[in-house]
């Protein structure tokens, strides 16, 4: 599963925000994390972050796009229907009822 997340390094600390729009109605998962955006460490700040709160292996969670950039591609190893999937659809407000 790929899932798009927009990271702001260097926060207080470590968060999961919510979901957010862009300017070109692109969906995205907005994080904070406390690590410094210097050689990947705000990256494997976002694997490290996602991955314990998904309850998932470290390595079932890799940051494949925008290495450099804020927004960044995250590949997540789960199944569909997981507890894992569920949550990044609920995060993504994917599968409301209203």
């Amino acid at each position: 599963m790929r899932l798009t997340v927009r990271v702001t390094p260097n926060a207080s600390n470590d968060d999961i925000q919510g979901r957010a729009v862009d300017d070109a109605g692109r969906e995205f998962l907005k994080l904070k994390v406390r690590a410094v955006p210097e050689g990947g460490k705000a990256n494997r700040a976002v694997e490290k972050l996602l991955a314990k709160t998904l309850k998932l292996p470290k390595s079932a969670v890799r940051v494949v796009t925008g290495e450099t950039s804020r927004i960044k591609g995250v590949d997540i190893d789960t199944e569909d229907g997981s507890a894992a999937a569920r949550q990044i659809e609920e995060w993504m407000g994917h599968g409301r009822t209203d």
